[in-house]
Order: structure tokens, then sequence, then C-alpha cells
């Protein structure tokens, strides 16, 4: 299991909260906790030759096919022009290819490559490492909690970015 190299991660970790943010501890948290996770995440896909959120478009396309770009910004809540740097980046790679949607001539269909289709288990065994990394001295109990209490949060923030629109 891989932790990260950033010489400042153990101090993310361990610096008391700044008096600047004491009205938002928990907004502070879940910075820090995203930050570190997207760090050992970009770690562990350097491997592959991806950049996070880009290993996301791939299992979308291994588990539904070819997708209209849209139909992936909408399954993945990303916007539009973060997803098509995404797709360019990947088919540059050569993981993905575009092609004219033959029913629809504005849309573009996204599929996955024969070199997209080869990494699928070394993204999953990324994925099994990260949650290794993730999950790493909690409990099933724990753990359980911890996604119960994150599926809240989650709820709590759609609602609230859903209201302010």
């Amino acid at each position: 299991m891989s932790r990260p190299k950033d010489p400042g991660a153990a101090d993310m970790v361990c610096a008391p909260l700044p008096a600047s943010v004491q009205a938002g501890p928990m907004n502070h948290a879940i910075v820090r906790v995203a930050r570190l996770h997207r760090m050992l995440a970009a770690q562990l896909l350097r491997r592959v030759g991806l950049h996070p959120a880009q290993e996301l478009v791939l299992m979308q396309l291994w588990d539904h096919g070819p997708q209209r770009q849209i139909d992936l910004v909408r399954m993945l809540g990303s916007d539009a022009a973060t997803m098509t740097r995404t797709i360019q980046r990947l088919e540059h790679a050569g993981f993905v290819r575009r092609r004219p949607s033959p029913t629809d001539k504005r849309a573009t269909i996204i599929e996955a490559t024969p070199a997209g289709r080869a990494v699928r288990r070394q993204i999953e065994d990324i994925w099994t490492e990260l949650e290794t990394a993730t999950a790493a001295g909690l409990t099933p109990d724990q753990q359980s909690e911890a996604l119960k209490v994150l599926r809240q949060i989650e709820d709590s923030l759609a609602r609230a970015a859903s209201s302010s629109i």
C-alpha cells in the first residue's frame, strides 16, 4: 500500500484547526480528506498513465458500453468543459475513441478502445488499494457508519446546491 509522497501530507493530518476556519470544522475536514484521497489516487493511477477521475469515465464505459458524451457528464456529475478535456486526454492516450452518433448529428459517442479495456484489472486493483488505504484502521462497523454519514452529507450538499440554483 502506497502512502502519500508529498512531504506536507503528514503535516496536513496533524495540523491543528486554523483559527480562520473555526466556524466550519466539517468543511475543513472534508477538504483535507478529499485532498489526501485525491493525492493518493493520483499516485496510484500514474501507474497506468491516468489522472484522477479519468478512471471513472472508463468504469462507466466498461459497465454501460459506449455512451454519449452528455450522458457521461450527467452520470459522473461533471460539467461539459471538464468532460471534454477528460475525453480528449483519454483519447490522446489511446484509452477511448470518439465517433459521431448514428442517430443524433449533434451527439458524440465515446467508447473504450482495446487499450482502455486492457487496463480494467489494473484500475480495479488500484481502487482496491485505495479503498484499503482509505479504510485502514476502521472496523467493518465503522466503515458502514462512515458510509452512512458520507451519504447523509452528500444528500445535504445536493439539496443545498439544487436549492441555490
